[in-house]
């Protein structure tokens, strides 16, 4: 049977509606499109050239006027014994943080998807609360309960433990700092990984009861290995803001005692706030280099298991 082609006037038509529906969908847009371009990728490019300058503050006025030093920027962050000690801080508050904050989450949202909806709504909330609190009020209240005479040691003065100047001693000071952040950060990775849970079939899990399964077996053999793109999710998101430690130094310690606090982005945060736009730009790029290495190396691990 022979079809007839579609008249020319209607494909002309159909064209110039399309035409009409992207250009009201790009007029909406507009205002975002705008505002990330001239707050984001504007600010973004510059600082990338930035790091490839001599750029100080006294350079402000006439930017344009600034020397081209290629990787001498790098070469100084990369070489200062205080980025080595922040780099080194930075590295043990991830290495100790995130394993920590994601087996807490882990656990709480096992245990909240064993409960009520109502209740385990109830205890979500609790636990979600941290995240959506501004760091000040929260490290102001934790700066008072680490105090020699704070909660903390009070409560440990109860079983008979001397407890430390945790925040006045080098040696306890980031520990103290990496307890806060993860109290702070569970919250978060918990709703995540309660969504994963939630997400598995519960077919699959009679199924595997009907067949002698224990609980311990399901557990590891089948909802570890169907949450391993949440767990990869949330093990990338939870050490990009933990290798981003910045509020709780800035906040309680400001790096010290001793730098003992001082993380990279703190560093960075030092360079600008001395002058120094350059070397601070280089070593923000530097952070951005190791958080995607970071990345990278989570997504291969774990995408190999998915």
């Amino acid at each position: 049977m022979r079809t007839t082609p579609p008249r020319s006037g209607r494909l002309v038509s159909l064209t110039a509606r399309r035409r009409r529906t992207a250009a009201v969908a790009w007029l909406f847009a507009a205002p975002f499109v705008v505002s990330f371009g001239v707050f984001g990728v504007v600010p973004l490019v510059s600082s990338l050239g930035m790091a490839f300058t001599d750029l100080r503050v006294t350079d402000i006025r006439n930017p344009f006027n600034v020397d081209f030093v290629g990787f001498e920027n790098f070469v100084t962050v990369l070489g200062d014994s205080t980025f080595q000690r922040a780099l080194r801080n930075t590295l043990g508050f991830v290495v100790f943080g995130v394993p920590l904050s994601l087996f807490s989450a882990l656990v709480l949202a096992v245990m909240l998807n064993a409960l009520g909806r109502r209740l385990a709504t109830v205890f979500r909330v609790g636990y979600y609360t941290p995240v959506v609190t501004t760091i000040v009020a929260v490290a102001v209240v934790w700066r008072i309960m680490y105090q020699p005479n704070g909660l903390i040691n009070s409560l440990l003065a109860t079983v008979g433990i001397d407890g430390p100047n945790w925040l006045g001693n080098p040696l306890t000071a980031l520990p103290a700092l990496t307890l806060m952040a993860v109290w702070r950060s569970i919250g978060s990775s918990m709703v995540i990984f309660l969504a994963g849970l939630q997400a598995i079939p519960t077919e699959v899990k009679e199924a595997a009861a009907v067949d002698g399964a224990t609980t311990l077996q399901s557990f590891f053999r089948i909802t570890i290995p169907m949450m391993t793109p949440t767990i990869l999710l949330n093990a990338i998101l939870t050490t990009t803001g933990f290798m981003q430690f910045f509020d709780e130094p800035f906040v309680m310690t400001n790096g010290g005692p001793l730098q003992s606090t001082t993380s990279i982005a703190l560093y960075v945060f030092n360079q600008f706030q001395w002058g120094n736009y350059s070397v601070g730009a280089a070593g923000a790029y530097v952070l951005f280099a190791i958080i995607s290495i970071f990345a990278i190396v989570q997504f291969r691990f774990l995408r190999q298991r998915t």
